[in-house]
């Protein structure tokens, strides 16, 4: 079944978050995974969530996404994230 990283985060040094933006399709595309969602219009419908800057990745299986997570590809680009940002994610699997 497919795995499904599921994010919401809130960009606070733009500068360093472009940086991130551009090494991070590589390490995804590396594992397999693609962008469903990334960063369009989002709004509540209901419950506590405030979207801000949504994405969605999907691989193959949750496993490869948890690869994919862990992997030394995605160690520094996940760094200039976290130092840039401010983000809820989860991993989920798909009901393929």
């Amino acid at each position: 079944m497919a795995g499904y990283v599921i994010v919401n985060l809130e960009v606070t040094d733009p500068e360093r978050f472009a940086e991130y933006a551009k090494a991070v399709p590589e390490t995804i595309a590396r594992y397999g995974g693609e962008f469903l969602v990334r960063g369009g219009r989002a709004e509540k419908l209901e419950g506590n969530c405030n979207p801000k800057r949504v994405v969605v990745l999907k691989f193959e299986t949750y496993e490869r996404a948890r690869e994919w997570w862990m992997s030394d590809e995605y160690k520094a680009p996940k760094a200039l994230r976290q130092s840039s940002s401010v983000a809820d994610i989860i991993l989920v699997e798909g009901v393929d």
